[in-house]
């Protein structure tokens, strides 16, 4: 059985985006696309983090509420979050109400808002997350055949954890890296392999 399923639009897409129409529009629209950013960057990681042990889907469709709970995930506003905010946030059954997750986001914000004077870091949180991208992407075939983690996902996971980050480890990377853009996992065959324009 194939991984890709082609639609009634012609388009071959994995199983996984093929039929659902939130998870459909995020990966014609979203996934693997450049994100440069640092809100878009930190979001993203963010969101990545709370998605741990859960389904993406789960995340994705309370995306616009963890946007709204968490500043539009500017990362000065977070990172002036208080026991108020955390309260706040524990307390509303539109995010994922995880405390660890909710003060590794706000731990977060604040090494990100560092990271910016951090001279032994060139520029900020997305310039030091693109700086990991590796010299050549994966070229799936299959599901399978895409991996959870690479030797750059580690390597950004330490760098990371040594810049205060919390709840961020070499899998949440590695999906994260697959995100935005900096790796292309896209089925062989997809309609999408390609599209970012950052891997020929």
């Amino acid at each position: 059985m194939s991984d890709l399923i082609v639609g009634p639009d012609g388009l071959a897409r994995p199983v996984w985006a093929a039929t659902d129409p939130l998870l459909r529009d995020y990966y014609d629209t979203e996934w693997g696309m450049p994100v440069r950013d640092e809100r878009g960057v930190f979001e993203r990681l963010s969101l990545e983090a709370f998605q741990s042990g859960l389904s993406w889907r789960t995340i994705l469709a309370k995306r616009p509420a963890f946007r709204e709970a968490f500043a539009g995930f500017e990362p000065d506003a977070v990172a002036a979050f208080g026991d108020d905010d955390v309260a706040r946030l524990l307390a509303d059954a539109r995010i994922v109400r995880n405390r660890a997750k909710i003060l590794a986001t706000i731990a977060n914000a604040r090494a990100t808002v560092a990271l910016r004077e951090d001279e032994a870091v060139d520029g900020g949180l997305a310039e030091l997350v693109w700086s990991y991208r590796p010299t050549a992407t994966p070229t799936p075939h299959t599901l399978a055949e895409i991996p959870t983690r690479s030797p750059q996902s580690e390597a950004l996971a330490r760098r990371l954890k040594h810049l205060g980050f919390r709840f961020i480890g070499p899998t949440t990377l590695f999906a994260l890296m697959q995100a935005i853009g900096i790796i292309d996992t896209h089925l062989l065959g997809s309609h999408r392999r390609g599209s970012s324009g950052v891997w020929g």
